[in-house]
């Protein structure tokens, strides 16, 4: 496969795990505060999705889905970690722990894929930024 597709699959991935969670959130938090940091989220979670999406059918292909078993664990792990407490604070913890695993992960796709198209690379980019501001913002929540 194309690195420029491999590529573009991943942010597609990443950023569609990011919708997934921060929607199952956005049912589980009662503090509309905090709801519309989270809805903040998910529309810059959806927007560099969409752009991934965009480019990938510009390359005619399709974006690949998370396997079911992904899927399956994320949502069955927040809700067993939010059953006891859904505080804005305990949430903020969780994200900053999934955001910072995704911004060693993308920052090891960047490295990987240095000749991949420049487009590719400032969307990847753009990713990266998102979440190192997602883990300053949850900090703000932490008490």
């Amino acid at each position: 496969m194309d690195q420029n597709v491999e590529f573009l699959n991943y942010i597609y991935q990443n950023t569609k795990m990011g919708i997934d969670t921060i929607s199952q959130l956005l049912d589980i938090v009662d503090d509309a505060d905090y709801k519309n940091i989270l809805q903040s989220q998910y529309n810059e979670y959806k927007m560099i999705f969409d752009k991934a999406d965009e480019m990938l059918q510009s390359l005619n292909k399709e974006g690949k889905d998370n396997s079911i078993f992904q899927k399956i664990s994320s949502y069955f792990m927040i809700n067993t970690k939010t059953a006891m407490d859904n505080s804005p604070s305990h949430i903020s913890e969780m994200l900053i722990q999934g955001s910072t695993m995704g911004i060693i992960d993308i920052t090891k796709k960047i490295n990987e894929y240095p000749n991949a198209d420049p487009e590719i690379i400032d969307l990847a980019k753009k990713l990266l930024a998102f979440e190192q501001n997602n883990v300053e913002q949850c900090k703000l929540c932490l008490k």
